[in-house]
């Protein structure tokens, strides 16, 4: 662990421990979970030990195949690790609202929807207090949570982040009269470099965020080949998609106390 800590001290962004060994796990799972256990062979563990045996074995020297199946090991690990970032951005600019215009009918009928679901905080408020009233307290708690992540005006996009970030992008303009979204670049250059790091540290944390949640789509795709892959895949999109939440929170928070001082 002491030598891992140290890598990640030394290459830029944590690139080893957040792209390049999930790169390696997934290599390793897709080589011997769907390539050599498949679906009827899921769960042996001694077919599993014996692939991965054979494949480390190296009698007599390395051979040529066993040299050019490393090489592609390696060369798929490294083009997972440098793929991930793109997909994440994808996945960021989705989340953020910004999304391509062939895509814009299907954001516009995300939009519409979210317009029909969504209620005032206050008026679930006094939902949740008629449901405790009632004695529903299972109800009234999953109102109180519905309240605490439903802002105080009505969806204008496709997402929860999308909207997260203009409601910021509009605070920050009535406090300054600056319009952020534009001059983004020529205000990060004006702050000290104590907000700067911590605007670094929050985007960096959402840019992880849409990272882990492209792993798990990933993972989640493979169970078609392994199925067991796809479960693992569902609880990492959970848990991303809490991380996601969190880290479109503190950014925007972190965004309002920067550029709204």
């Amino acid at each position: 662990m002491g030598l891992l800590a140290e890598l990640q001290k030394r290459i830029p962004d944590g690139w080893f421990l957040r792209r390049l060994l999930p790169a390696a796990l997934f290599v390793v799972v897709v080589t011997v979970g769907g390539g050599q256990l498949g679906q009827r062979h899921w769960n042996d563990l001694g077919l599993a030990r014996e692939r991965i045996a054979a494949a480390l074995r190296l009698s007599g020297g390395m051979s040529a195949d066993g040299a050019a199946s490393l090489v592609l090991l390696a060369v798929a690990v490294v083009g997972a690790a440098f793929a991930v970032p793109f997909a994440a951005g994808a996945i960021g600019a989705l989340a953020s609202g910004a999304w391509p215009w062939w895509l814009m009918p299907l954001g516009r009928r995300l939009t519409a929807l979210r317009v029909r679901r969504w209620a005032h905080p206050d008026e679930i408020g006094r939902e949740a207090v008629r449901a405790r009233a009632a004695g529903r307290e299972l109800r009234a708690d999953r109102l109180d949570a519905r309240r605490a992540r439903t802002g105080s005006s009505r969806p204008g996009s496709p997402t929860w982040s999308g909207d997260q970030f203009r409601a910021a992008e509009a605070h920050v303009e009535a406090e300054t009269g600056v319009d952020i979204a534009s001059e983004w670049t020529a205000l990060l250059l004006a702050v000290p470099d104590t907000s700067r790091v911590a605007l670094s540290d929050a985007r960096d944390a959402y840019d992880a965020a849409c990272e882990a949640l492209a792993w798990s789509a990933a993972f989640t795709v493979l169970g078609a080949w392994w199925w067991p892959a796809a479960p693992i895949g569902v609880v990492l999109w959970l848990a991303s998609w809490q991380s996601l939440r969190r880290a479109v929170q503190a950014l925007c928070r972190t965004t309002e106390a920067v550029f709204a001082m």
